[in-house]
């Protein structure tokens, strides 16, 4: 396993990352401990996590994730590990989470805080991120912004400033964005060395081989302000797999819940994935590791976060760190992006 350098900070991150959003919904507590226990044991340091996980969110099993995480990271060397978790932010309604009030403000930011070290049973949170922007911005697959549905917001100086007395209580080390924009980069970034306030290390978005927008515009910011992505959804909810093209899998996430399969259900999708599966076959690899090596072979890319849920999956997805595609794999990658560039954004 390779470790990198996450921005600014002093964390040095496993390129691959255990995403856990499945925990306290499709995994019971000790399927979550073997995952755990494996990705641990195979070089995985950095685990991510959020205060609304598991998806799709209830009230009923809201933070089940984090209380799942932190029964298991009570028995380890906790300096050895890399936590990451989130805040919610506005524009969802969570009535169950704070009464719905969801601003990142200085109350809520200290709540959820407190709440996700009481679940996690640490002292201290790793990596503290910012769900989604506290100002409107088009997420979750829309791609046109609209001026009409902004809204009032935190100032991102005062944001910083709660996320700066924080991390002088020593209650999270570093902070980041997730489902940002590059305005948002910039904004943070540019806030935080006006003001002498910390800075953000990472930005965690979705990237995969059907989602390339941070090629252009968010690969500058990322660069330029040092800002790690850490990349979400880079097997598109398993379509990467091959597993939906010549059937409907009984237990898989889009079958369980066809509400995520909103932007993936059009041709562009099928036959972009079909594409990309057969390039992994000529090339004698399987689709996963295609998948998943392609986005940890970006610059931009700081670590990979990776899903599963079943020991099986999970075993294939960390054994993609093994694998390095050859220019002649990356040039057939891009001759289908060129074909169907971005099929879900």
């Amino acid at each position: 396993m390779k470790y990198n350098l996450l921005g600014d900070s002093d964390l040095r991150v496993s390129e691959i990352c255990l995403g856990t959003m499945t925990f306290g919904r499709q995994n019971t507590i000790e399927e979550a401990h073997q995952q755990l226990d494996y990705a641990r044991e195979h070089g995985v340091n950095f685990l991510d996590a959020a205060e609304m996980y598991p998806v799709p969110v209830a009230a009923e099993t809201q933070g089940l994730t984090e209380a799942y995480i932190g029964e298991w990271l009570a028995k380890q060397q906790r300096d050895k590990l890399i936590v990451a978790t989130k805040i919610s932010g506005p524009n969802r309604n969570f009535q169950w989470l704070r009464g719905g009030q969801l601003a990142v403000d200085r109350k809520n930011i200290e709540q959820a805080v407190e709440d996700s070290l009481r679940r996690l049973q640490t002292d201290y949170i790793d990596l503290y991120q910012i769900h989604w922007p506290d100002r409107y911005v088009p997420q979750f697959g829309q791609t046109v912004y609209d001026p009409s549905q902004e809204r009032e917001t935190v100032p991102i100086p005062e944001q910083l400033t709660v996320f700066a007395d924080l991390i002088k209580a020593g209650k999270i080390r570093h902070i980041g964005v997730s489902n940002e924009t590059p305005w948002g980069i910039a904004a943070f970034s540019h806030a935080a060395k006006a003001l002498g306030l910390p800075k953000i290390v990472s930005i965690q978005n979705a990237y995969s081989l059907l989602n390339r927008v941070f090629d252009s515009h968010l690969a500058e910011a990322s660069r330029l302000e040092n800002v790690g992505l850490l990349a979400y959804s880079p097997l598109a909810f398993g379509l990467l797999s091959g597993k939906y093209l010549n059937a409907t899998p009984t237990k898989a996430r889009l079958t369980l819940f066809e509400q995520f399969g909103g932007r993936y259900r059009n041709s562009q999708v099928t036959a972009a994935v079909s594409a990309y599966v057969e390039i992994a076959r000529a090339f004698g690899l399987k689709p996963v590791h295609l998948a998943l090596a392609f986005v940890r072979s970006r610059f931009f890319a700081t670590s990979t976060i990776i899903g599963a849920t079943t020991l099986e999956q999970l075993v294939e997805n960390i054994d993609s760190a093994d694998v390095a595609l050859s220019t002649e794999v990356l040039a057939e990658i891009q001759a289908v992006q060129d074909r169907f560039p971005n099929p879900a954004p």
